[in-house]
């Protein structure tokens, strides 16, 4: 048996990334959030798990990340880090952040401006030094399905294939874009780390020959782990040297893993 183990953000969908710095207040659309996380110090990409559309957008903004987090509950995730960071972290660094809802709310707009779903992509989040323990840049996410994934999608069903994917995006907005090209949700695993894709390769390995096809630095542990790594170049974004040298094999459109035996 085969399975296809997809990442999402800049490979089955077109991503439009807004990042606000939080220190000089400026939007910019041109940065990639894992070489920021990447470039210098301790620091983690924290996806929150609430929808940007509906929730944060009309949550109040003056109040702190800190205070929307712990007052509603909401659950967040961290989907990439530089170094060994877990959530109780996050949490106790944001106690002294003042970074507001309000800084998360200009990020949302810029994607929605541009008229990408904020739905179907990672959503809202921030970026953290942990060695500061500031929030240094705002984040939203969005984007449109490329539109050969369903020809592709169709495809491999056909072949009795198993689709399977694996992101570091919001769980929910996997979840719908699962909803629009007919797989089970139980195939879809949701905010999942570099080393969490690795374990899920590993896992299906068990049963299944795995292709893993992703685009990016939180990629390269599974494209290791497979029995073939795809790096796929349709998001047209520049990819760091390591990431490349970890796949076995690079694509420019998705419809061409359908060429590809394994």
């Amino acid at each position: 048996m085969k399975a296809v183990v997809f990442d999402n953000s800049g490979t089955l969908i077109k991503r439009y990334r807004a990042l606000k710095n939080i220190k000089t207040g400026g939007i910019c659309d041109y940065m990639n959030s894992m070489d920021i996380v990447d470039y210098t110090g301790n620091r983690a990409l924290v996806v929150l798990q609430t929808d940007p559309a509906e929730c944060l957008i009309n949550a109040r903004s003056d109040q702190t990340l800190y205070q929307f987090i712990t007052r509603n509950n909401v659950k967040f995730n961290v989907s990439y880090s530089s170094g060994d960071i877990s959530n109780e972290d996050v949490l106790n660094d944001l106690k002294q952040d003042s970074s507001t809802i309000n800084d998360i709310q200009d990020s949302i707009r810029a994607v929605m401006e541009k008229k990408y779903n904020v739905q179907i992509c990672s959503g809202s989040g921030f970026i953290m030094n942990l060695d500061t323990g500031k929030v240094e840049f705002s984040i939203t996410a969005g984007g449109k399905i490329f539109p050969e994934v369903i020809k592709v999608v169709e495809e491999l069903k056909k072949r009795n294939i198993e689709i399977f994917i694996a992101s570091g995006d919001r769980k929910k907005s996997l979840e719908e874009l699962a909803k629009f090209i007919s797989i089970p949700q139980s195939n879809v695993f949701g905010t999942a780390s570099t080393k969490r894709k690795q374990e899920i390769v590993k896992e299906l390995k068990e049963n299944y020959k795995v292709m893993m096809v992703g685009n990016g630095a939180n990629d390269i542990l599974a494209f290791k782990e497979a029995d073939i790594g795809v790096l796929t170049l349709q998001q047209d974004e520049k990819v760091p040297e390591k990431v490349s040298d970890a796949a076995d094999l690079i694509v420019h459109n998705i419809e061409e893993i359908l060429d590809i035996d394994f």
